[in-house]
């Protein structure tokens, strides 16, 4: 299931929420900022322990990684590092998509029913709205209907026809078979990016 709100990401008592972090995972403007004021330093510590890839760089663009949310309403922080938009030409839609999908699947590993995302890229890495957020829900949708699908076959392995669990999300129009345990939460800051997102919806 698809949810848009606007609001403060910080506030959410979800499973998990998503960061728009930096390659350091140390803090910053934004979003990035706000997390980790609100979870107190002990994100930071956290963040510090998570071993480096190359020197500063502790999650690669399009990758993600997993905290635990401190003094945050949420249980897990997941850091995603969005691409910096050049024009499009340069593997930015790629990384952008990587990002739902890597974010998506550490919240799957870690049993998380609801996660909550704020619009990856848009700010100062200038990522223009439409585009992220057609990405954006492309592939909420798609790890939503192949988390729903690879459920649904098990259950038919295992279950009589009379019990087959079946859902569909009416907020997201998928038209198939959607993961029933896993809420998705699109957390706008603005009203004007709410409606972009209802818009595309």
């Amino acid at each position: 299931m698809i949810r848009i709100i606007q609001g403060d990401i910080t506030t959410l008592a979800v499973d998990a929420i998503v960061n728009a972090a930096n390659q350091r995972m140390l803090g910053g403007g934004g979003v990035d900022g706000a997390i980790h004021r609100a979870a107190g330093p002990e994100l930071y510590e956290a963040c510090l322990k998570v071993p480096e890839v190359r020197p500063g760089v502790r999650c690669p663009t399009g990758e993600a990684r997993i905290t635990p949310g401190f003094r945050l309403p949420a249980k897990f922080v997941i850091h995603t590092v969005g691409p910096v938009y050049r024009d499009g030409l340069h593997g930015e839609p790629d990384l952008l998509a990587a990002c739902y999908r890597n974010s998506l699947a550490l919240a799957a590993e870690n049993h998380c029913r609801s996660v909550a995302f704020p619009c990856i890229s848009t700010g100062v890495y200038g990522y223009p709205i439409e585009e992220a957020t057609r990405i954006a829900i492309r592939e909420v949708r798609r790890f939503l209907h192949a988390e729903g699908a690879e459920s649904k076959s098990h259950a038919e392995s295992a279950e009589p026809a009379e019990s087959k669990p079946h859902a569909e999300s009416a907020e997201c129009g998928t038209g198939g078979p959607v993961r029933p345990d896993m809420e998705v939460i699109f957390c706008c800051f603005s009203v004007w990016d709410k409606r972009v997102y209802e818009g595309i919806v």
